[in-house]
């Protein structure tokens, strides 16, 4: 009979939490299990580990075989590595929320450079910059603007001789 260290899955649907236990390599993976030494919760931001290192030093020293799972977290319990973090991946909303809050910085920053370089703008410059729109459009011969008149029977003649040639 070989005895093993290893998890044993507890908790809700997609909500897992473990417990480390001793068990006989032939139960189940929930089954009967001769001693219980520790909890994973691989949920939490950073993962909590907590065993019962001298539990599993007596065991071991009986001859139990830790599973690589198990055989991790005990390395991270005796502080030879480190506790996995989840990486925090923000939501689209808020992510949406970020880009439109860096937007909006954005544009008050270029509102507020036109506002500078207007402020320092010398007042005859913004005068002659500002030309009525009268003048504008007296400056625009009227030969130029004239409009050539077609009849619409041509108009008719030249669609239907366009689609007899295609």
């Amino acid at each position: 009979m070989s005895v093993k260290i290893r998890l044993a899955r507890h908790g809700a649907k997609k909500s897992p939490f473990y417990r480390v236990v001793v068990a006989d390599e032939r139960s189940r993976r929930n089954g009967r299990n001769i001693e219980l030494v520790g909890r994973y919760d691989p949920r939490s931001n950073p993962s909590i580990v907590d065993l019962d290192l001298e539990k599993i030093d007596g065991w071991l020293a009986k001859g139990a075989q830790p599973t690589e799972a198990a055989q991790k977290l005990i390395a991270i319990a005796r502080g030879e590595k480190a506790a996995p973090e989840k990486a925090i991946k923000p939501s689209k909303r808020s992510q949406a929320d970020a880009e439109a809050e860096a937007a909006e910085k954005e544009e008050a920053a270029a509102a507020a450079v036109v506002e500078e370089s207007a402020d320092e703008a010398p007042a005859e410059e913004v005068e002659e910059a500002q030309v009525p729109a009268e003048e504008v459009v007296e400056e625009i011969p009227v030969e130029e603007v004239a409009v050539e008149e077609v009849p619409a029977e041509e108009v008719v003649e030249e669609a239907v001789a366009e689609e007899v040639a295609e």
